[in-house]
């Protein structure tokens, strides 16, 4: 069984949501499905059906995060020495060599990864080509348009 890397907060998250699944959702969805029965014929009773339905979601949710957090290696960047170097879990600041455009990604999971926050998957291209790297290195990252150059300018452990 591989480990899959998750930070500290991304560990944080899914167990909340397991908590709210199993402490919320679960209990509210029971009680639907029981309200539901007592309107009698269960072939027809569409709010029947839409309350099993939700408890398959829910229960399959359950399984997935329950598996995936037995699978996990919880890695606190901030436990590890600041090195300059680009491992999973820090913050990098880059700057497009072409278009001077600066962004910031934290290196995260894949369950974690959200673009749009700036928290980028440990399994993307960028990822991968500034993982090992520097400040002060320049990493050649393979895009559909043709290699784009970033400098890496600062690293950080947050």
């Amino acid at each position: 069984m591989s480990r899959v890397p998750m930070t500290v907060g991304g560990e944080k998250a899914l167990r909340e949501e397991l908590v709210t699944l199993k402490t919320a959702d679960r209990p509210r969805v029971i009680q639907a499905i029981a309200d539901a029965r007592e309107h009698g014929d269960l072939k027809e009773n569409a709010e029947y059906h839409a309350a099993r339905e939700e408890q398959g979601f829910i229960e399959g949710r359950i399984q997935e995060l329950e598996s995936k957090l037995s699978q996990s290696q919880v890695i606190d960047v901030t436990a590890i020495p600041c090195s300059g170097k680009v491992i999973f879990g820090t913050t990098v600041v880059i700057i497009n060599c072409d278009t001077d455009e600066t962004v910031r990604y934290q290196i995260v999971g894949d369950d974690e990864a959200d673009i749009k926050i700036g928290k980028l998957s440990v399994n993307s291209p960028i990822a991968r080509g500034l993982i090992g790297k520097s400040e002060g290195d320049v990493a050649g990252i393979q895009t559909p348009n043709g290699v784009v150059e970033y400098e890496i300018e600062e690293v950080l452990h947050l």
